[in-house]
């Protein structure tokens, strides 16, 4: 119970800003916190429940299927408690290597890490192409219609939902690790309870410090940008989610796919382009992925040796 109240707090303050941050950042001076709180609870809630149903009783949507359950022992703790500090630091640190890679084999971590590299790379790719096309369209900095702002609004709740959704099929993997395969009614209602009260104290605090990843970036706190940021994430966590069951950081498809668009609107909007000035924030990033991996493989060597 100990390792999954801190991996459960630690995943929900790190990842928070991948799902929610854009949401948040875009929505924080029109509605107040607990309203969002609500509205991400009940999407919580229904993904929980759908996926324990569906599952044999499995909340993690089959991602632990090649991780088999083990006896919890004192060390598993660590990683969690090294995701809190980082998170308190505001490093992007990928929960699934730090978390999920204390319980699995060598095999598992390697195939994780391909996949999360390529992920990276594919949301660069991806978004880079995808701004460059949007940015000779429209103007991201542009205000919206005031006709078109409730449409802007409403779709944006609805991408939110459904990236909450597809995003928690991945990581809450990194949470039910500490739980046993198959919950009871009484363990589903104690974990539900559990993220409630995190979501709340997630929003209270606006997202936290990992917040600012997404404040540094152009244009997240604007309605249209934040829709559409969150819809090309949700729709590559889902592509990876069919892929295979294997773990993936969704940290490292986020801030690739964050780097690729920052990359497009500074090379697209410019005729002469600015890349020494986005560059800073695109190292900046991946040296924090860096720090986070340094981390993760550090902590998970210590844990198999003690093992």
């Amino acid at each position: 119970m100990i390792g999954f109240g801190l991996a459960g707090y630690s995943v929900i303050a790190n990842d928070s800003v991948q799902t929610l941050g854009t949401w948040i950042a875009s929505n924080r001076e029109k509605f107040k916190w607990y309203t969002m709180w609500i509205a991400a609870s009940l999407v919580m809630i229904g993904t929980l429940i759908y996926g324990w149903s569906t599952n044999g009783g499995d909340i993690s949507f089959g991602r632990l299927d090649k991780i088999p359950f083990q006896e919890i022992q004192w060390y598993h703790a660590l990683a969690p408690l090294a995701l809190i500090a980082l998170t308190q630091r505001g490093i992007p640190v990928s929960t699934s290597f730090l978390v999920l890679s204390a319980f699995a084999s060598t095999f598992i971590l390697e195939k994780m890490l391909i996949k999360s590299v390529i992920g990276y790379g594919l949301a660069a790719i991806v978004s880079y192409f995808l701004w460059l096309l949007i940015s000779g369209v429209i103007n991201e900095k542009d205000d919206i219609k005031e006709k078109n702002k409730p449409f802007w609004r409403t779709f944006q709740w609805f991408t939110t939902g459904f990236l909450w959704f597809t995003w928690l099929s991945h990581d809450v993997a990194n949470i039910a690790v500490f739980l046993p395969r198959e919950l009871s009614i009484v363990q589903l209602i104690g974990v539900i309870l559990f993220f409630i009260i995190g979501l709340g104290f997630l929003f209270y605090k606006q997202g936290g410090k990992i917040q600012k990843i997404v404040l540094d970036k152009q244009n997240t706190k604007y309605v249209r940008s934040a829709t559409m940021i969150d819809m090309v994430y949700a729709l590559l966590l889902l592509y990876f989610k069919e892929m295979n069951n294997i773990p993936m950081s969704t940290t490292w498809v986020f801030v690739g796919l964050l780097c690729g668009r920052e990359l497009a609107l500074n090379t697209g909007l410019t005729k002469k382009g600015n890349i020494k000035q986005v560059f800073p924030i695109v190292a900046k990033d991946f040296l924090k992925l860096f720090i986070g991996l340094t981390v993760s493989v550090t902590i998970v060597l210590l844990i198999h040796f003690l093992n």
